[in-house]
């Protein structure tokens, strides 16, 4: 298990794999964000993005799935408490195969006793590394006894 003592400034990690496809972004759209670029592909095509985008929201669940597959598992994180500078630079589109890159940049142990925060840069990136969304993670971890 690896705890808040164990996690240091500066390191980094990288995980995933999830291909978007067209109807998990229209799906969502129609759902939770309902604009003609999420939900209609030829309504998509006259918009400022020339095509179907997902949400940004869309985007930050994946994001989270990403973690919670592959950086979370075998850590002692006990949740998040907030994101700091959320950033949405440039659409995700069908058939992007999305993965995460973190970075531990800060570390505080006096949070709240046994429990220390840990902000992290999150990077949602594409199969070509361009950013897709990026946000600064405030995570609570258990500290060793």
């Amino acid at each position: 298990m690896e705890y808040f003592e164990d996690l240091d400034v500066g390191e980094t990690r990288e995980h995933g794999s999830y291909v978007v496809d067209e109807a998990e972004i229209t799906d969502f759209g129609q759902q939770y964000d309902p604009q003609p670029f999420h939900t209609d592909p030829e309504a998509a095509e006259e918009s400022l993005f020339g095509g179907l985008v997902a949400s940004g929201w869309h985007t930050g669940s994946m994001t989270m799935r990403l973690l919670v597959e592959g950086i979370f598992p075998g850590t002692a994180a006990l949740g998040a408490v907030g994101v700091d500078e959320l950033r949405w630079p440039n659409p995700v589109r069908p058939g992007d195969e999305l993965h995460v890159e973190t970075e531990v940049l800060e570390k505080q142990a006096d949070y709240r006793p046994g429990v220390g925060l840990v902000l992290s840069r999150v990077e949602t990136k594409n199969q070509d590394d361009e950013v897709k969304q990026s946000f600064v993670g405030r995570v609570l971890y258990q500290q060793r006894e």
